[in-house]
């Protein structure tokens, strides 16, 4: 297969999913294709949509790749969305969506400590969702289950992988600044670097 082809075709399995593609999954799909050969293309289609000015392009996210929408059109996305939005996570599930994503694997029992209050339901929540599984047992008395997140949360976050999550130094040193500087970073990434206005 010559290299155009195999381009268009992995744009045409970008451009399909809902869910981001691995280099193993392109592989099992189109055949032999080697991580240089897949990242080449990667790179040659990524600089073809900036080159021509796409609305697109292609994103990382949960240990793949997608096409995805340019940050730039967010506002025209989200009246398109509007409806889709509302199902959006409540304060007490992020909360706890947070401790089980710094924290994982992790029991109920500490979440609960945490936060203060009982998290049954939430977690009932978040994993109806998909954004939480069960990840095994602990070892302790009773063997309670350790909740873990799963892909469908890199990917509803827009991450690569755990370790692109926010450092907790750098989210305390948010907090010991300005306060609010933490909601800036959460409802504008980026802008929390500016000092607020007087």
């Amino acid at each position: 297969m010559i290299p155009e082809e195999r381009r268009r075709i992995l744009e045409a399995l970008m451009f399909t999913t809902d869910v981001p593609l691995t280099y193993t999954r392109v592989r099992e799909l189109i055949g032999e294709i080697s991580p240089q050969e897949f990242q080449s293309d990667l790179e040659t289609l990524g600089e073809f949509y900036r080159a021509s000015g796409r609305a697109f392009g292609i994103i990382r996210a949960a240990g793949g790749v997608l096409l995805g929408t340019n940050p730039e059109f967010a506002d025209w996305i989200k009246r398109l969305l509007k409806d889709r939005l509302q199902t959006r996570l409540s304060r007490p599930a992020l909360e706890t969506l947070a401790i089980i994503a710094y924290r994982q694997p992790i029991v109920r029992a500490d979440i609960e400590h945490i936060r203060g209050v009982d998290s049954e339901g939430v977690l009932g929540t978040l994993m109806e969702r998909n954004l939480v599984t069960v990840g095994g047992r602990a070892t302790t008395p009773g063997r309670p289950l350790l909740y873990v997140t799963t892909q469908d949360f890199l990917r509803y976050f827009g991450l690569n992988e755990l370790e692109d999550l926010p450092q907790m130094k750098e989210l305390r040193g948010l907090v010991e600044g300005d306060p609010r500087q933490v909601n800036m970073a959460l409802d504008n990434p980026g802008e929390a670097e500016k000092p607020p206005s007087t």
